[in-house]
């Protein structure tokens, strides 16, 4: 069973037998469900949760195969369905037949292949995961991955990102502003990245499944990419997207990187309720890429 907190406090943190909490669930209103992004947990969506919850009955888990969330044990080619059925099973616990999706990289992913099976009222996907424009793209995207893993787990690395100026320049592929973040913030990143356990089959399974099959659903979508986004770079991940989402709207988010909760949560905050209430035509601050 899902665990989840309905306070948006840290609490205790990194005490003897410290665990996260597997899910948040807080708000009144239409259900909205977050989906947080690969070695991420719930937590990577604090930022929007006061403004959000101002208007929904908001859901956010924590992904099967990631910190606190529930244990895989499958082949690779069934990791992403078996997040997506997962995903499934948390919606039904907290009284959820369908809502609006919100997620972020693998997250988006997720909330797409959720629509695909009927879930969601809409879906707002940022920098979503699951395209690429040709092998080399992915295998890219496997090299740094791989890469941000093993740095993120050696020893030196947590007091390294204490530094404002290292962290600017470690990890800018996760947000524009990572200097911004605190250091309880970073110290939340590296436990989230210890926690996922199913990064080396996750990237296995990408590679023999291919890209995102294209998608046509009745349910309103947007694509939303940071301009600044390093890890998925729009014209390499987003324009195979677009093409794989016909009708979904496209919008670039100005100033916001891979995480856009990270560097700009009002925007985000804005850009997602607007679209809910049937304002994602015309949405600002973002704009239609070309």
């Amino acid at each position: 069973m899902y665990r989840w907190s309905q306070a948006n406090g840290r609490g205790p943190r990194r005490a003897a037998g410290y665990e996260a909490e597997r899910s948040h669930l807080g708000g009144t209103g239409e259900p909205l469900v977050l989906l947080h992004g690969a070695t991420s947990s719930w937590r990577a969506w604090r930022p929007v949760l006061p403004a959000l919850e101002a208007h929904h009955r908001v859901f956010a888990p924590t992904l099967a195969g990631h910190l606190s969330g529930t244990p895989i044990a499958t082949e690779p080619a069934r990791i992403v369905p078996s997040i997506v059925d997962d995903a499934e099973r948390a919606m039904d616990q907290v009284g959820m037949a369908d809502a609006h999706l919100v997620g972020n990289s693998l997250g988006g992913w997720i909330a797409l292949e959720l629509a695909r099976r009927g879930r969601a009222r809409s879906v707002v996907a940022l920098s979503p995961a699951g395209a690429w424009r040709c092998p080399r793209d992915l295998a890219r995207l496997l090299l740094v991955f791989r890469s941000a893993a093993a740095f993120g787990r050696h020893p030196l690395t947590r007091g390294l990102l204490r530094s404002a100026v290292f962290r600017r320049l470690a990890l800018r592929g996760i947000a524009r502003y990572p200097e911004r973040m605190s250091a309880a913030d970073v110290d939340d990143m590296l436990d989230d990245l210890a926690g996922c356990t199913i990064l080396p089959d996750l990237l296995q399974g990408a590679r023999a499944n291919g890209a995102i099959r294209s998608l046509r659903t009745g349910c309103p979508m947007m694509l939303a990419w940071g301009t600044e986004d390093r890890l998925l770079p729009f014209a390499r991940y987003g324009r195979p997207m677009a093409e794989s989402v016909p009708g979904a709207v496209v919008v670039r988010l100005p100033g916001v990187g891979h995480v856009p909760m990270a560097d700009d949560p009002d925007m985000v905050a804005r850009i997602v309720l607007d679209f809910i209430a049937g304002t994602g035509s015309d949405v600002s601050p973002g704009r239609r890429s070309a």
